[in-house]
């Protein structure tokens, strides 16, 4: 169960530029410990990739939205882990799921996701919000939305931004259907390098490790921004983010 105890609030800024700049600069470097994960891996990846049937991907999606709901149900009945707690129990999570392959990995599943919600759940309690409230358990599927840790891409995306950036409440099963095929995309990926026995119990530890790192900075990102929409208004703190985590032109002479 959540503990409900008093929140320091942060006192709202002036002006914001700075810290949104500072914040864009984090969501670029949000994936960088998983893909240095994945450029140590080498083709080891690649080549486990391969390995997974293609039947096994519309499994995936549909593993990774019952994950969801089941994570959504549990919310708020784990006990308080710590700072600690949750980075010892994704790494127990991955290890036991890919020591047996493909199959137990998809079993581990809700494991980690309900593990990696809960820590989601604990950054929106330390930005001042009520992680019990509808709308803030929603807020935080939204998380899983940023995309694929894996991609090449330094973590940018906005989608799970722009739909809103308010926290205002919507149907849960809305919310999920519009999540699971990013989570499921990105979750696709750490199954594949599952797959083999044994070595899959290395992997799956790591990359819940890695996992769980970037989707809570990216929820710490996320909080942080609602509260500077919630002094700035939605829209231009939304801006003055995606502006900031744009590439820089390039102009020809």
């Amino acid at each position: 169960m959540d503990q409900t105890l008093p929140v320091s609030l942060p006192v709202p800024v002036a002006d914001p530029g700075p810290r949104i700049a500072e914040l864009a600069r984090r969501y670029k470097r949000a994936n960088g410990p998983v893909m240095r994960l994945v450029n140590r891996m080498g083709n080891t990846l690649e080549n486990q990739l391969s390995v997974v049937p293609d039947r096994y991907r519309g499994h995936v999606e549909r593993a990774t939205a019952q994950a969801l709901e089941t994570a959504y149900g549990l919310a708020g009945r784990a006990p308080d882990m710590g700072e600690r707690g949750p980075m010892m129990a994704v790494l127990a999570s991955g290890a036991a799921g890919g020591a047996g392959g493909l199959a137990t990995s998809i079993a581990e599943l809700p494991v980690t996701v309900t593990l990696i919600l809960n820590a989601i759940r604990a950054e929106a309690r330390a930005a001042g919000y009520d992680p019990d409230t509808p709308a803030v358990r929603e807020e935080c599927l939204r998380v899983f939305g940023a995309g694929s840790p894996l991609a090449s891409d330094d973590g940018i995306n906005t989608s799970f931004l722009t739909a809103r950036l308010s926290i205002t409440g919507q149907a849960v099963q809305s919310v999920i259907a519009a999540v699971a095929p990013r989570l499921a995309a990105a979750l696709g990926q750490k199954l594949a390098a599952q797959a083999v026995p044994v070595i899959g119990a290395v992997s799956g530890a790591a990359l819940n490790a890695a996992f769980l790192s970037y989707y809570r900075e990216v929820a710490r990102i996320r909080f942080e921004l609602l509260r500077l929409a919630e002094s700035h208004g939605a829209e231009p703190v939304l801006d003055a983010f995606a502006a900031a985590i744009s590439p820089p032109r390039v102009t020809r002479a």
